[in-house]
């Protein structure tokens, strides 16, 4: 997956925007957009094969089965 144009940034954060209720504050607008950055960075980690099997997540812990 490719990186994502700032156009494409900027008409993803006025959706982001839109969506919220009118009364929403400073925090909420910014944690909306941290959120959907955060994401859109998993995705992206997903599409191009950036990850770890469960197996290998519960070794690194320690966590049983």
């Amino acid at each position: 997956m490719s990186e994502i144009k700032d156009s494409d940034i900027k008409s993803r954060v006025s959706e982001t925007i839109r969506s919220l209720p009118d009364d929403a504050s400073w925090e909420e607008v910014m944690y909306r957009i941290y959120v959907r950055q955060k994401i859109e960075n998993g995705l992206k980690d997903v599409a191009e094969g950036d990850t770890v099997s469960i197996a290998e997540v519960r070794e690194r812990f320690g966590l049983c089965r």
